[in-house]
């Protein structure tokens, strides 16, 4: 497939780099390391750097040829999870604990192999900015690069950003407008109740058996209360309570996540949960709080920037290997933030292997970091072309 030469010429250097990220994994606001090295590495091709938004972002600024206004972000994830690894890859990580199962490593290669070519070759008029975000994983990054004045200080007319999908072909490109990514809500719900001795249940509040009828009780919004045309899911992903087998404990604790894709689908649920926790309270006669946070808005792809995408990718994996009518995701990215401040789109790269990202035997596959470099680079070079003289 057609990836440009030059990146190309790099491949082996851009492999490993991100090998020695992924052996070298940092969790979201700890990338330190990481972001180190994306520091050293832009500013030794003569890009300039600026460091600390959102505690350990990173955004390189690179103006072309001629005097164009126009400006671009492109991003990449730097985070890892806070899991352990189970492959025998030579580059496995060495922090317990701690794993690059999302491929943030990758995006972060990928986008540092674009950075070096254009800083090379120049050949587009306009300024790109290249941001390195940390904390993707749930804990905000996005958001705490705009708070720390993201696109204030480096303003963009557009922006892209993308994902390794092991679930496309190896050079496979995902890209349509329109939401692509689900909004996430997490959840906690404390049952503070009242214990006693296991053998006598009657002089308690049990905890546990009302976390249990809560729990169905929250299955059934989405079955009977949600529009059925609606995608929605509820997931309880966590119980916690007792510690011995013979005491019904004080309290019982649900967890979980939210996911939609209307704004008003996302606020019924909150309130169904909220009235079904209530009512579930004074029957049972104890205290139940219901603690709801927004932790990722709705990705949408904007048509102008998609089909950009759409257009570049044909020329560098074929035609055929471009998917325009994918259904939309039920799991959550933070990039949705920032396209949410700024017109843009995301798209999805096919890679070798089928392991799914967050488990522990995923890993990434190299071959795909010229393809998504090039994939960004033609993005820039056809959004900022620079004017023929004639």
């Amino acid at each position: 497939m057609p990836t440009l030469d030059r990146i190309e010429g790099f491949a082996d250097e851009l492999t490993a780099i991100r090998r020695d990220l992924h052996a070298h994994p940092e969790i979201g606001f700890e990338e330190v390391r990481t972001s180190g090295i994306v520091a050293e590495k832009l500013a030794s091709w003569g890009i300039e750097v600026h460091r600390g938004l959102g505690t350990t972002g990173v955004v390189g600024v690179l103006k072309g040829n001629g005097s164009g206004s126009k400006r671009i972000g492109l991003r990449a994830d730097m985070d890892a999870l806070p899991m352990e690894e189970n492959t025998n890859l030579k580059w496995r990580s060495t922090v317990p604990g701690r794993f690059h199962g999302c491929g943030h490593d990758g995006h972060t290669t990928t986008l540092l192999g674009t950075a070096r070519y254009l800083a090379e070759t120049r050949n587009f008029d306009g300024t790109v900015h290249f941001i390195f975000q940390p904390a993707e994983e749930g804990l905000g990054g996005a958001r705490a690069m705009i708070k720390d004045g993201l696109f204030k200080q480096f303003p963009c007319d557009e922006i892209y950003g993308m994902h390794n999908a092991p679930d496309l072909n190896h050079g496979e490109v995902s890209i349509f407008a329109g939401p692509g990514m689900a909004a996430a809500d997490f959840f906690d719900i404390v049952i503070t109740g009242f214990g006693g001795h296991g053998a006598r249940p009657e002089r308690s509040k049990d905890p546990v058996v009302i976390a249990m009828t809560l729990g169905q009780a929250l299955q059934s919004i989405v079955s009977r209360n949600v529009d059925p045309l609606q995608a929605a899911v509820l997931s309880i992903t966590q119980i916690h309570s007792g510690s011995a087998y013979n005491v019904i404990p004080d309290e019982a604790k649900l967890c979980g996540t939210i996911r939609t894709f209307d704004e008003k689908i996302r606020l019924q649920i909150r309130e169904r949960m909220r009235t079904l926790a209530a009512g579930i309270a004074t029957a049972f006669d104890v205290d139940i709080k219901v603690d709801i946070r927004d932790g990722f808005s709705v990705l949408i792809n904007q048509e102008e920037q998609a089909k950009a995408i759409e257009d570049v990718a044909r020329t560098i994996v074929g035609t055929e290997n471009v998917f325009t009518t994918s259904q939309p995701k039920m799991g959550s990215e933070d990039f949705a933030d920032m396209l949410h401040a700024v017109p843009g789109a995301y798209f999805w790269l096919g890679q070798e292997g089928s392991v799914p990202v967050h488990n522990p035997g995923y890993y990434f596959d190299d071959k795909a970091l010229p393809i998504g470099a090039s994939i960004f680079a033609r993005i820039i070079e056809t959004r900022l072309p620079v004017a023929a003289h004639g």
